[in-house]
């Protein structure tokens, strides 16, 4: 399976479940991303198939190294956004929606240029 759109923002999910709870459950990934369990359960399986996470005994679900790995690094872009967009004076929820809707698009070099040059205008405050 290749690691789609949609896997990143179930893994992002998982990864922002689990620094609010101690365990996340699919039923959680269904509230935070307002899918049906149905839903949830296939892309969960193939996600389980390839690696990206495991589910234990009592459902608990968590990201494998290379399942956080994707995780942390859409959610670095997702963050790094939106900060960016706020500071060009955009709302914060419009800001987080397309800050969602670019990171899975933007090319590593644009991202980290970006990443750079707002550290330095942040810094610049």
């Amino acid at each position: 399976m290749a690691i789609t759109e949609a896997v990143e923002n179930y893994l992002e999910t998982i990864l922002i479940l689990s620094h609010k709870q101690p365990d996340v459950h699919a039923i959680d990934i269904c509230s935070y991303l307002g899918y049906s369990r149905p839903t949830v359960s296939i892309i969960l399986k193939k996600m389980k198939d390839e690696g990206l996470v495991t589910v234990d005994d009592d459902n608990h679900i968590r990201l494998t190294d290379m399942g956080r790995d994707v995780a942390e690094r859409i959610y670095d872009r997702h963050t790094v956004l939106t900060d960016f967009f706020i500071y060009l004076g955009v709302n914060r929820d419009v800001a987080s929606e397309d800050a969602c809707m670019v990171e899975h698009d933007i090319s590593d070099e644009t991202f980290e240029r970006l990443k750079a040059h707002y550290k330095k205008l942040a810094e610049g405050k």
